[in-house]
């Protein structure tokens, strides 16, 4: 078993995107950082524990692009899906424990996120994958047959986030990265495919650790409550305020995630009229 679970290792490692793990200058402090991996993921961490678990409430800022991020070829509707996707996955995790305030008012902790590096997908390798994945089913009916992803033009995604006291002292932060892989990521028929979904998992790492106060890797996570799962496959949030994000894209993303559509193709964002009023705010 030992022997299989290193070579399962090894073939994921060998079909996965690079990402750098690499410090932007976007935190207050970068002090006291230590490393905290799990399977897929490259992060550094620290966290005043004490702290963050008396706190209560918490505002979550727009998540930003650092200049180089912003260089990379993405439009602006695909930047703003993929922002989005950060802060609507993080709302949904805080909202396990904290009360989501309105970007107007104060709260225990101020939350922000800034992506650092992103990686384009390959969108014609990710069709070829798509297409490939296809044929065993068509060769076998009903015979699962795992075809992994070509490991050709997998994107990736590095965030440095941190979540500030009311005096504005840094209680929490965390360096994360992490590349898509050909066992475990949905090839997407689009260039921000692979960034998107990243997106939302470092959201949820995030939110999950400011919710225990400890890190998200290496360990089983705890089984989202009735609430977060609702929310998840697209009913209302917990927190109302989280509806500035829009709501998860639900079965309908699933499915699309399956035949590979484009994110944009479920994922409405969020309402046009939040956005100008978080820009107004920021």
């Amino acid at each position: 078993m030992r022997w299989l679970a290193v070579a399962v290792l090894s073939s994921m490692a060998a079909g996965c995107a690079a990402a750098p793990l690499e410090r932007a200058g976007s935190l207050a402090s970068y002090d006291d950082l230590t490393p905290s991996d799990g399977l897929l993921t490259k992060s550094q961490l620290r966290i005043s524990k004490a702290d963050v678990l008396a706190a209560k409430t918490a505002r979550i800022e727009p998540t930003a692009f650092t200049a180089t991020a912003a260089s990379q070829p993405f439009t602006p509707q695909q930047r703003r899906l993929i922002k989005n996707a950060i802060n609507r996955a993080m709302c949904l995790a805080l909202s396990e424990r904290f009360r989501i305030v309105a970007p107007t008012e104060a709260a225990d902790l101020n939350v922000r996120a800034v992506i650092t590096q992103i990686a384009p997908t390959d969108a014609a390798a990710a069709g070829v994958s798509k297409v490939a994945s296809v044929v065993p089913s068509i060769v076998a009916p009903g015979v699962p047959i795992p075809v992994p992803r070509l490991p050709i033009g997998l994107g990736s995604l590095s965030v440095e986030a941190e979540a500030r006291d009311r005096s504005g002292n840094q209680q929490a932060a965390m360096i994360w990265a992490r590349g898509a892989n050909s066992f475990t990521s949905a090839p997407r028929v689009s260039s921000d495919g692979d960034a998107y979904d990243l997106a939302e998992a470092f959201g949820s790492d995030f939110g999950r650790f400011l919710v225990a106060a400890e890190s998200p890797f290496g360990k089983v996570p705890a089984p989202p409550s009735v609430d977060r799962l609702s929310a998840s496959l697209g009913g209302a949030p917990k927190e109302a305020i989280c509806e500035i994000f829009g709501r998860a894209p639900g079965l309908a993303g699933l499915a699309g995630e399956r035949i590979g559509l484009p994110p944009d193709w479920t994922d409405r964002g969020a309402p046009e009229n939040t956005i100008l009023e978080a820009q107004n705010v920021n």
